[in-house]
């Protein structure tokens, strides 16, 4: 048992397995009540265990009295190699066990786990909302690193929006044209080392596991993946996708928009997005929600463009591991 401080109940923090029933509901509980815009599903949860093994870690804080109070994970950044030097993060204390140590147990028991792993700090994404959540970052060495612009638009009432391709090209979706994965994924391999981030470019990586982390998934609906064909080849020139939030069917986050650099310039990103948006509206999802590097201003003009409205900044931050000497007053 770890003392949480003079005058403060003590608690243990404890690692656990996406099998353990009891505390993937209680890591599930407490993460979305703290960041409800966040949220997390249980698919999801084994989702990610499944497709990532061995390289996800769990902890949960657990009171004197046996409850729940704080969850953290430490793990692999799916946009990056598994070498990447980086674990992303995840740290959800209750309101009411704040400033009592939990926090910064649980930060100490992933970073055991990132160093044994080899990693030398942190990645993380934070609403600017959570003004405690910054705070606590911001005492341990983390730093802003990129600020993505996060829009949504309600979908009550909207009229489809009728794409318009460019000439030479015909849209279809992979529910249509399973079979087109593969050019998909060359889409990938060209557009996203092209994306704004503060940090490395993100990677398509192999076609295996493009399709296990973009494509074959349950939240991944194959009608809501728009793909504009150029006709002279029947090659995927542009896609956009959606994917429904966790442990929800009216909610969907646009998952990405990519153009091969040879069909940009030309209206086709706006032309798919129009076809999620039209799929979305005929499957009764209720909003939508993305979001652009700040510096990514073709994209964020297409958003706004379509309707789309400000919702609170994320903001993507790098720290080190705790133990690194950094500690900020």
């Amino acid at each position: 048992m770890t003392e949480a401080g003079a005058g403060s109940p003590p608690f243990r923090v404890v690692a656990f397995e996406v099998d353990d029933a009891a505390s993937l509901d209680a890591h599930l509980a407490i993460r979305n009540e703290v960041t409800p815009d966040n949220p997390d599903s249980p698919d999801s949860v084994r989702w990610e265990t499944e497709t990532y093994p061995g390289q996800v870690h769990r902890f949960l804080a657990v009171d004197g009295s046996g409850t729940p109070v704080g969850t953290a994970t430490a793990g692999r950044i799916w946009m990056h190699e598994a070498s990447y030097e980086r674990y992303w993060l995840g740290i959800w204390v209750l309101p009411a066990a704040r400033r009592s140590g939990i926090g910064q147990a649980l930060y100490e028991a992933v970073s055991h786990a990132g160093r044994e792993h080899g990693k030398t700090g942190f990645q993380t994404e934070l609403s600017e909302a959570h003004a405690d959540g910054h705070a606590f970052l911001a005492h341990r060495g983390f730093v802003e690193v990129e600020r993505t612009k996060l829009v949504r638009l309600e979908l009550a009432g909207l009229r489809p929006p009728v794409p318009a391709l460019p000439d030479g090209l015909v849209l279809t979706s992979l529910e249509a044209r399973p079979d087109l994965v593969p050019s998909v994924h060359r889409v990938a391999v060209e557009a996203f080392p092209d994306i704004p981030t503060g940090d490395e470019p993100v990677a398509a990586l192999s076609l295996e596991e493009f399709r296990a982390r973009d494509v074959d998934r349950a939240d991944v609906p194959p009608g809501a993946f728009a793909l504009a064909l150029d006709a002279a080849t029947d090659e995927v020139a542009g896609y956009a996708n959606l994917r429904f939030a966790p442990g929800s069917t009216t909610l969907a986050w646009h998952d990405m928009t990519a153009v091969r650099p040879a069909f940009r310039g030309r209206g086709l990103a706006l032309a798919l997005k129009q076809a999620t948006i039209a799929w979305a509206v005929a499957n009764g999802v209720e909003a939508l929600e993305t979001g652009n590097d700040e510096h990514n201003a073709p994209m964020r003009a297409v958003n706004a463009r379509l309707g789309y409205r400000p919702i609170p900044d994320s903001v993507g931050l790098h720290g080190p591991l705790a133990g690194s000497g950094i500690l900020r007053p």
